[in-house]
C-alpha cells in the first residue's frame, strides 16, 4: 500500500518558484526620492576629458603604491601615489561632484571659484553612497588620497600646456563637524588642471547610473567609451590598448578574464550605461545604445548564437516548396540572411522560412532526383 503524499512536501515547481532572482550587476539606487537633493538636481554628473582619457585613477580597492606613466605621442601623464596610496576610481566621485556643481553655476551665469564648498551629506546622496559614519570616514580618506596623489603632465587643458607637478586637489578642509565627529561641510580647492578644464568646458556628461556601477573597471571602461565613442555608433579598441588606457596592473590574461566577465554580464543585463560592450578575440567593441546602426550591430552580436525556431512540420512543407534542395542547408542559409539584416523580429518564423524556400526554388529550381528525396 502506497503512502499518501504529504501536502507540505515540496514539488519541483515549488523549488523553481522559490529560486532567488538573478542579481543585477548594478548597485541599487540607495536614495530613490532625492538622488540629487536641493539645487544639485540641475547639476548633472560631469567629468573632465583629460582624466577620462588618461589612467589617472587606480582600479585597485587596496592601497596602490605603484607610480605609473602613460604616453600617447608627445603627451605624457605620470601619476605618483602618496604614502596612503593612489587616488582610486571611486575617489574620483569627489571631483565629478565638484565639476558638476561648478559647471551648473557656470551655465546659470553665477560666479565660480576654484574653491568649492559642499555638504558631505549631499555628496553621499548624489553619488549613491550610504550615509553611515563609515561613509564619512571614507570621504575623508578619499580627500587625503586625492590631495596626496601627484601628477606631472604636459596635457593641455583650457588651452594651457601644464608641466607642473600638482595634486588632483590642491587642498581640502573640513569646515564644520557635528558633535559625533561627522563632517558637515567640506571646502575643496581644485587643481589648476581641473579648473582650467571647467572654465574651458572641456567636460563630458556622465550617465546617472555611473554611480551604480560596482566594479572600478566597469567605471573606467564606461569613461573611455564616453570619451572615445561619444555619439558615434561604435568604437573598437584592442584588449592590450584597453588595459593600458585603464591603467590595470593585472596580467593580460587576468585582464582578459575580467573584461569577458563584464561583457557576459552586459549581454545578460544590459547594465553598462549608454554603451553595450562586446568582445571578439582580443578586440573590444562599444556600441552606442541610442544609435540605430549600433542597435543593428548589437542585435547581430547578441543573436549570433540564437536561431529562429522552425517547427518540424515546416521542414516537411519546405521540401515541397523547394524540391531537390537540402532543407537543413536552406535553413542555415536563411538564418545567416536573417542575421545579416539585423536580426529583425519575425512575426512568424515558419512562414518566413517557407517564403525563403519558395523564392530560392523560383530563382534556381533544381532537377528531380534530389539529394533530399
Amino acid at each position: 500500500m502506497t503512502k499518501a503524499k504529504r501536502k507540505d512536501a515540496p514539488t519541483l515547481f515549488d523549488h523553481i518558484e522559490a529560486a532567488p532572482p538573478v542579481r543585477s550587476p548594478l548597485l541599487p539606487k540607495r536614495h530613490e526620492e532625492d538622488l540629487f537633493v536641493c539645487d544639485i538636481m540641475d547639476a548633472v554628473p560631469k567629468a573632465d576629458m583629460a582624466s577620462m582619457e588618461h589612467p589617472v585613477f587606480s582600479l585597485s580597492t587596496k592601497p596602490d603604491m605603484k607610480t605609473r606613466r602613460y604616453e600617447n605621442g608627445d603627451r605624457f601623464v605620470e601619476v605618483m601615489p602618496s604614502a596612503k596610496g593612489m587616488a582610486t576610481v571611486h575617489d574620483r566621485d569627489v571631483l565629478i561632484y565638484c565639476i558638476s556643481q561648478t559647471i551648473a553655476a557656470l551655465n546659470q551665469k553665477r560666479p565660480i571659484s576654484q574653491t568649492v564648498t559642499m555638504k558631505a551629506y549631499d555628496f553621499l546622496i548624489a553619488t549613491n553612497r550610504v550615509t553611515s559614519g563609515e561613509a564619512y570616514e571614507g570621504l575623508k580618506a578619499a580627500l587625503e588620497r586625492l590631495g596626496g596623489t601627484r601628477i606631472s603632465t604636459n596635457v593641455i587643458t583650457g588651452g594651457e600646456e601644464v608641466f607642473d607637478n600638482f595634486g588632483l586637489i590642491e587642498r581640502s578642509r573640513i569646515v564644520r563637524e557635528t558633535r559625533d565627529g561627522r563632517m558637515q561641510e567640506v571646502e575643496i580647492k581644485l587643481s589648476d588642471w581641473v579648473f582650467n578644464a571647467i572654465q574651458a568646458k572641456e567636460v563630458l556628461t556622465l550617465h546617472p547610473e555611473y554611480f551604480q556601477l560596482r566594479k572600478p573597471l566597469e567605471r573606467r571602461m564606461y569613461e573611455l567609451a564616453r570619451k572615445h565613442c561619444g555619439q558615434q555608433a561604435s568604437w573598437q579598441i584592442s584588449l592590450e590598448l584597453l588595459q593600458k588606457k585603464c591603467g590595470s596592473n593585472s596580467t593580460l590574461r587576468e585582464f582578459r578574464r575580467m573584461v569577458r566577465a563584464i561583457v557576459a554580464q552586459d549581454e545578460t543585463h544590459s547594465h553598462m550605461p549608454d554603451y553595450a560592450v562586446t568582445m571578439d578575440e582580443d578586440m573590444v567593441t562599444f556600441l552606442n545604445r541610442k544609435s540605430a546602426k549600433a542597435k543593428q550591430k548589437l542585435a547581430i552580436a547578441m543573436n549570433s548564437q540564437v536561431e529562429p525556431r522552425v517547427d518540424p512540420e515546416t521542414f516537411t512543407k519546405a521540401r515541397r516548396a523547394a524540391p531537390g534542395y537540402d532543407v537543413q542547408s536552406l535553413y542555415h542559409e536563411w538564418v545567416n540572411w536573417w542575421r545579416s539584416g539585423g536580426c529583425v523580429e519575425l512575426r512568424s518564423p515558419n512562414a518566413a522560412f517557407l517564403q525563403f524556400c519558395k523564392r530560392k526554388h523560383q530563382q534556381q529550381p533544381l532537377k528531380s532526383g534530389s539529394i533530399d528525396d
